[in-house]
Order: structure tokens, then C-alpha cells, then sequence
């Protein structure tokens, strides 16, 4: 088992460097000059041997010694300053992160409970007409673009039935709407894998001992088909969480939350790099551990793992 946890743990940090690095790569080869657009202005009155030295400082002098310098600073917990503030990248992102934070992981429990319920709903079904019904959702769910859904769902729930206000209302409130916005697409892929699992499951033999027994069809689900096929379904999970991130940015952005979207977006608008760069290793960094724990509950969850792992 240790063996394993060192395994999962070694190739989660080559993960995390390969996206560093790539990341990195990408933004050096973005067509524009940050520096240029923040320091270039005849009113800070600076002169090229000063912008210079603001690039070695941002830059490092040369690409290899940058990214050196950079990626040194990350493994150390600096992760620069922000070129159109100049404030540190590190309080940027605690400033933005717990907003993202409450959102994300409330659209995941939500995405979780949709998920399960059409699951389980099209599976305990007995009309053939229900079960399609239900199974064709998640497809529907998936292809709704986030940025739509929100924008629909402010001018049904805030403008026209006035449940939900727009400006002004509670935190929960002000959840309720980019929660669902952001949970809807995340639970697709985790009911379709769920509604297949269970399918499989069923497909056993020894459901239909434990039917002859005399155990019901909503005993049978519950407590030996569900755990059976919970495992597809948790390691889809663990992916779309990972996802969450990447989605607050539209979501963020149509409901004006100020968190990692917001930020990433102003980042984007000032091509600040560093801003960017911290982010997409971050979302890199949840993904990772997310399906870290994943790959460690698989074993714990089903005991013929166990071996596997060791």
C-alpha cells in the first residue's frame, strides 16, 4: 500500500510540473508584451534601460533563467507579483479563492444529489418511456452552455418571478443561481457513468439470488447494486471537480462573483502572466489531488483492490 500511495503521489508531481511547464511555454509564446502595455506610457515617464530592468525582474533576463527562477519560486511558495498591480500573486489568489471555494464546492454537492437522483430514478423504473425520459437529461444537461444557462435562468428566477434578487440579497441567495448554473453540466458525465454502472451491476449473477431471497427491488438497489457501481461513477466525480475551476470563469463572470474566474478573466484582458500562470497551476493542483484521494479511497472502498495496490 505504501508503495502505491508513493506511486500515485510521484506521478501527481510529474503532473504537476508537465502543466507548470507547458503552461509557462504557452504564455512566453502569447503575441503581445505585458510589460510593454503596463510600462510603455509616456506619463510614467520611464526610460528603456528601466523597462528593461523591469523585465530581468518579471522575466529573470533570459526564458531558461525565468522559468528556472520561477519554477523555484513556486516549489517555495512565491509565485511572483502581479504585473498589472504589483501586488503579490499569492494574496491575489487568497483573496479570490474562498469565494471560489464556496461555489464550486456547493455546485458539486448539488451536481452530486442531480446525479444521483436520475440515476437512481431511471433505474428503479419500471416504464420503459420514464427511464428514456430520464437517461436522455444528462445529454441535455451536458450540451446547455454554461454562459446561456445563467444568463436564463437570472431573467426567469430574478426578473420575471423576482425569487431570487439580483443585487442586494444574502450570501445564500447570491449562490443559489451561479450554484445551479455550475452544477447542472458537472452532473451529466457522473449520471450517465452512475445509470450505466448500475445497468452492469444488475447484469450479474447474484442479483438475481439475492432477488429470489426475497429481497425487494429498491433493497436490492440501495445496498448491493449502489455500492457495486459507485466506483465509475467517484473517479468521474473526481474529474469534473476538477473542472470547477475552469467553469467558475464564465460562471463568475455572468453573475459578477469576484473569485478565481474574475480574476482569471482580468487577468486575461491585462495578459498577466504570472496572474495566469498561478491559476492554471492551481487548477492543475485541485485536479491532481482530487483524483489522488480518488486513486487512495479506490482500495479502502473495494477490498479486491486491496491486492492490486499492494
Amino acid at each position: 500500500m505504501t508503495r502505491y500511495l508513493l506511486s500515485r503521489a510521484g506521478q501527481a508531481a510529474l503532473v504537476l510540473w508537465a502543466a507548470f511547464t507547458s503552461s509557462y511555454v504557452l504564455l512566453q509564446l502569447l503575441p503581445g508584451d505585458s510589460i510593454l502595455i503596463k510600462f510603455q506610457n509616456p506619463e510614467l515617464g520611464l526610460s528603456p534601460q528601466q523597462i528593461a530592468e523591469i523585465r530581468a525582474y518579471y522575466a529573470g533576463g533570459s526564458p531558461v533563467a525565468g522559468y528556472v527562477q520561477t519554477l523555484l519560486g513556486f516549489l517555495t511558495g512565491s509565485l511572483g507579483y502581479s504585473i498589472d498591480t504589483g501586488t503579490p500573486v499569492a494574496e491575489r489568489l487568497a483573496e479570490a479563492l474562498p469565494e471560489t471555494a464556496r461555489l464550486a464546492s456547493a455546485a458539486f454537492l448539488l451536481a452530486v444529489v442531480i446525479a444521483v437522483v436520475i440515476a437512481f430514478a431511471a433505474s428503479y423504473s419500471t416504464a420503459s418511456w420514464l427511464r428514456g425520459a430520464l437517461l436522455s437529461v444528462p445529454s441535455l444537461f451536458v450540451s446547455v452552455p454554461a454562459f446561456w444557462l445563467g444568463i436564463l435562468l437570472i431573467q426567469i428566477f430574478s426578473f420575471r418571478l423576482g425569487l431570487v434578487p439580483v443585487i442586494g440579497g444574502s450570501e445564500t441567495q447570491q449562490l443559489v443561481l451561479p450554484v445551479l448554473t455550475l452544477a447542472v453540466p458537472i452532473s451529466a458525465p457522473i449520471a450517465q457513468v452512475l445509470a450505466r454502472a448500475i445497468d452492469q451491476v444488475y447484469a450479474q449473477p447474484f442479483v438475481p439470488v439475492i432477488a429470489a431471497r426475497g429481497a425487494t427491488r429498491w433493497w436490492i438497489l440501495w445496498r448491493h447494486v449502489a455500492r457495486n457501481a459507485v466506483l465509475p461513477a467517484l473517479t468521474v466525480a473526481g474529474l469534473t471537480f476538477g473542472e470547477l475551476i475552469a467553469g467558475s470563469v464564465v460562471t463568475e463572470t455572468v453573475f459578477g462573483r469576484a473569485g478565481i474566474g474574475r480574476l482569471t478573466e482580468q487577468a486575461v484582458n491585462a495578459q498577466d502572466t504570472p496572474v495566469m500562470l498561478a491559476v492554471v497551476v492551481l487548477a492543475a493542483a485541485v485536479f491532481v489531488l482530487v483524483n489522488l484521494v480518488v486513486d487512495v479511497l479506490f482500495p479502502i472502498l473495494d477490498p479486491r483492490l486491496k491486492g492490486a495496490a499492494a
